[in-house]
């Protein structure tokens, strides 16, 4: 049982290590300025931010420490998207950025590959328009 409420993604955390899923979301975050649809999203006096949050939060979904619950409570994923208009080609660059830092920074091929298909879910769970 995980000492976490949100049940982790398989054993990913330990697969990856923290080093390797935070240097993932730095190489995710280093393409969200220059993205025509991602970039206008976040803003730039926040992009750090929202790489810890994420960072955060895939630490504690792959298993590693809760520390994303112990600062902001439940993800509630959507509530917390709901401001953004996420739509089908939001998700398409989102998912496209994240593959491209997967590919860049995840070597374990089995690891890399259960994670872009968990990261591509929850970019279609947050769609919140057409």
């Amino acid at each position: 049982m995980s000492d976490t409420p949100i049940d982790p993604v398989g054993d990913l955390y330990e697969r990856l290590g923290e080093p390797t899923i935070r240097a993932l979301v730095r190489a995710f975050y280093a393409g969200v300025p220059g993205d025509p649809v991602l970039g206008p999203m976040y803003p730039a006096r926040d992009l750090a931010g929202a790489e810890a949050r994420l960072a955060d939060f895939l630490v504690m979904r792959f298993g590693g420490p809760a520390t994303y619950m112990e600062q902001r409570g439940h993800p509630r994923l959507r509530q917390r998207h709901a401001p953004y208009r996420v739509d089908a080609e939001a998700r398409e660059h989102w998912v496209a950025l994240m593959g491209a830092a997967l590919d860049a920074e995840v070597t374990d091929v089995e690891a890399r590959e259960r994670a872009r298909e968990f990261l591509a879910d929850v970019a279609t769970f947050l769609r919140n328009a057409e």
